[in-house]
C-alpha cells in the first residue's frame, strides 16, 4: 500500500507536512543519520516522495536495487541540472555526475555495511557532510580533467 505525501513526510521528519519544525527536523535527522543511505532517506522528503514513487519503485520492479538506486540519483541530478540550466539560460551538466557519484557512495557504503550510529550527533553530521563534500570534490576534479 502506497502512502500519501503527507504520511511519507511525517515518517521522514516526525512532524506533519507544513509543520513549523519540519525543516529543522529534516536537517537534524539527515545530518544525524547513522549511515549515508539513511542521510538520503531523510533528506528532502517531498522530492524523495516523488522520486521514490515515479522513478525508484518502477525501476526496482525490473532492475536490481543498486541499479535502480543509481539511476534514481542520476535522474534527480539531471532534473536539478535542467532547473539550473533554465535559471542560467545555459546548459549545465554538473549536478548529474555529482549525484551519480553520491549514488555510488550510497550503494558502496550500504554494501560495505558502513554505519556510525554509535557516534554523537555532531560526529555523524560531520561524517555525512564529508560524504557530500568528498563527492562534490571528486566531481569538480573530474570535470576539470574532462573539460
Amino acid at each position: 500500500m502506497q502512502s500519501s505525501l503527507s504520511q511519507y513526510v511525517k515518517r521522514r521528519t516526525g512532524v506533519p507536512l507544513g509543520a513549523s519544525h519540519s525543516m529543522r527536523n529534516m536537517l537534524s535527522r539527515s545530518f544525524g543519520a547513522k549511515s549515508f543511505p539513511d542521510f538520503w532517506r531523510y533528506w528532502n522528503p517531498i522530492w524523495s516522495y516523488y522520486l521514490s514513487r515515479y522513478v525508484m519503485r518502477p525501476l526496482a520492479n525490473f532492475l536490481p536495487f543498486p541499479a535502480a538506486t543509481l539511476i534514481t540519483f542520476i535522474v534527480s541530478g539531471a532534473l536539478h541540472d535542467v532547473a539550473v540550466s533554465i535559471i542560467k539560460w545555459k546548459a549545465i551538466v554538473f549536478i548529474t555526475p555529482w549525484f551519480g557519484i553520491m549514488g555510488l557512495m550510497v550503494i558502496a557504503s550500504k554494501s560495505a555495511g558502513i554505519t556510525y550510529g554509535h557516534f554523537t550527533w555532531p560526529v555523524r553530521a560531520l561524517i555525512n557532510a564529508s560524504f557530500i563534500f568528498v563527492s562534490l570534490g571528486v566531481t569538480y576534479f573530474l570535470e576539470r580533467i574532462y573539460a
